[in-house]
């Protein structure tokens, strides 16, 4: 999956990102890579789901699709 990002420079110093394919995804960081470090964690955490949480009955089939 490849995901198009914004990096922004904050007005308080270091950056910040945000990916607008997921709504509400953003990070900050002080450094270039740490930012990217960073956003690998945010986008890991936006698209992750606890399926404990989510309604599935016996006629449902759970699968994941790699993008």
């Amino acid at each position: 999956m490849k995901l198009k990002v914004i990096i922004h420079e904050a007005e308080e110093g270091g950056l910040w990102a945000e990916v607008p394919a997921i709504p509400g995804c953003m990070t900050q960081a002080q450094t270039m890579k740490e930012l990217i470090e960073n956003l690998y964690d945010a986008v890991e955490g936006c698209l992750s789901i606890d399926m404990e949480d989510v309604p599935i009955s016996t006629s449902d089939t759970v699968m994941e699709l790699a993008i």
